[in-house]
């Protein structure tokens, strides 16, 4: 027998805030190297340079520089997201399949979960562009300093949103929001997308259930759909970074301006800096958010769901 919804929410809640923690937690440092590389391209050649200059220069703390931001912006994320996700699939259900055979009870098609994850990434961008916004600043606050961007280096996070208060207001926040949006709804189309076509594919192979296929096969098809949302996104999420971080100095342009200013003053080539750092950080950190939402939910599930 099905869950009751509000159980099945908060099931899902629960699945992906844990998720999103254990993705913090295996990916930091590479997307501490991400942003450096996307705000600043002109002051690393490339991926190990900005990995082992940022240990050499500020150890191990610096890779892991805005990591309880980092927390609060995927658990808050994910937690969203993944209650999205069940909702919207159960929106999906009835709104696409409502006449098909099998109802509301019918299983969609990877197509239609791609699409339910689409939707649910819209809310979740409201969770996550607050304390993205925080993340980011904290993680290229070295840079700032040393270019002399900001007066002084404010190494805390506290201090970062006495800051954003004191120049911006609450909605200060919420810079980069559009381009936030821009990135998810697509990216998490295709993240869920790849993510359930993968299981399927495997299930296929393995002669078993989609729920059945292992440990490895979960990890191997969260990587995948982590590597296809940043193959998407990647010039939207390096937009949004420019926006978030360069907003310290005054009032920063919209995204389109954004975009079309990098393009023409530093060409197209600078929108992927940092990618080489986000595609080794993606089958770690999405393969464990995904084997922790899915070990969680199934223990929840059969403690709850009934």
């Amino acid at each position: 027998m099905a869950p009751h919804p509000a159980v099945q929410a908060a099931i899902d809640l629960s699945a992906g805030a844990i998720g999103g923690a254990a993705c913090v937690f295996s990916g930091q440092p590479l997307d501490t190297a991400k942003v450096k590389m996307q705000t600043f391209p002109s002051l690393y050649r490339g991926f190990l340079h900005c990995f082992l200059s940022t240990y050499k220069q500020e150890g191990l703390r610096g890779l892991y520089q805005g990591t309880a931001p980092a927390l609060l912006a995927n658990v808050g994320e994910n937690a969203v997201l993944f209650m999205g996700y069940g909702v919207c699939q159960e929106v999906v259900r009835l709104v696409w399949r409502g006449g098909a055979e099998g109802g509301a009870s019918s299983e969609l098609s990877d197509t239609q979960k791609a699409c339910a994850g689409s939707v649910a990434s819209i809310f979740s961008s409201l969770v996550l562009c607050p304390t993205e916004l925080l993340k980011c600043r904290l993680q290229a606050m070295h840079e700032m300093a040393t270019l002399g961007k900001v007066p002084t280096r404010q190494s805390t996070l506290w201090s970062v949103v006495r800051d954003v208060m004191r120049k911006d207001g609450p909605l200060g926040f919420f810079q980069g929001l559009t381009s936030t949006i821009a990135r998810e709804v697509p990216g998490y189309f295709c993240f869920f997308g790849a993510y359930e076509l993968s299981r399927t594919s495997f299930a296929r192979y393995l002669g078993t259930g989609k729920d059945d296929i292992g440990v490895v096969p979960i990890m191997l098809s969260g990587g995948c759909g982590g590597s296809c949302l940043w193959l998407v996104v990647y010039p939207m999420d390096c937009v949004k970074s420019r926006i978030q971080v360069l907003s310290m100095t005054g009032r920063q342009a919209g995204f389109l301006k954004t975009l079309v200013d990098i393009v023409r003053v530093e060409g197209v080539c600078v929108l992927y800096s940092g990618l080489t750092p986000t595609l080794i950080r993606t089958f770690p950190a999405n393969g464990t958010l995904f084997l922790a939402y899915e070990a969680c939910r199934g223990l929840m599930m059969s403690r709850f769901g009934n």
